[in-house]
């Protein structure tokens, strides 16, 4: 398992387009993923759990992902969501 913190920051947010567009990179992997905020774990894979989550930019939360491909799922929701993060 692997994970990371990060602090959301998608220019131009809007709820519901970062939120479909999240659920749509974290498919492309086989891992599970998972994004942690206070006592909530949702899978990033579920789009009705991602809208629960509640994003706001300048949020601290954090990326969890367990399988083959686990550091580059991490690293492209991050990328996606903090253009600015170096993910490694």
């Amino acid at each position: 398992m692997a994970n990371k913190k990060f602090t959301v920051n998608i220019p131009q947010f809007d709820e519901a387009r970062p939120v479909a567009e999240i659920v749509q990179t974290a498919s492309q992997f086989e891992s599970s993923i998972y994004l942690v905020s206070g006592t909530k774990r949702i899978n990033a894979k579920s789009i009705m759990g991602m809208m629960s989550l509640g994003l706001c930019n300048n949020e601290e939360i954090e990326i969890e992902a367990e399988g083959s491909d686990e550091i580059e799922a991490i690293n492209a929701i991050i990328n996606y969501m903090n253009p600015e993060c170096k993910s490694e």
